[in-house]
């Protein structure tokens, strides 16, 4: 496949069944209700930010993301990365690199000075795709308390 056969767009109400379909693929379990949540919040805080390949009119990858200011005491315009995922069946093909291309213009063109996004260290590959993208490790660390 060539990168000219992936087409990297902003997402749309549409790609709902497309993306629950691939994180069924990836996850092994089918969240429509997760989906439906989670793209509803994007599509109305700024559908231009998160974005979505396809070939063939289908979606075989998307990430979410989106501008905002005073989380976490971070005064400033910063992009945040929520989630990526591409179909295993098109790794390979520059498809999250393209995702993170637009998605980093889009936070670029909205004052974001900077971009964070967390990585769940269990999870291979996914920091050192970060990494390839000139991500680096930060200072703020993430606490958890399960109750």
């Amino acid at each position: 496949m060539t990168k000219a056969e992936v087409r990297i767009r902003a997402l749309e109400d549409a790609d709902i069944g497309d993306i629950t379909a691939l994180d069924e693929k990836l996850m092994g379990e089918y969240r429509p209700e997760v989906w439906e949540r989670r793209l509803g919040y994007y599509l109305r805080r700024d559908p231009e930010s998160s974005t979505v390949a396809e070939v063939d009119g289908r979606v075989v990858g998307f990430m979410l993301g989106e501008v905002r200011s005073g989380e976490f005491g971070l005064e400033e315009p910063t992009g945040w990365i929520e989630v990526l995922g591409v179909d295993p069946d098109y790794r390979g093909n520059a498809i999250g690199r393209r995702l993170a291309e637009r998605v980093l213009a889009s936070f670029a063109a909205l004052g974001a000075k900077s971009v964070r996004t967390l990585v769940d260290e269990e999870m291979a590959g996914i920091a050192d795709f970060f990494t390839a993208l000139g991500f680096q490790a930060a200072t703020l660390r993430p606490f958890i308390k399960k109750l």
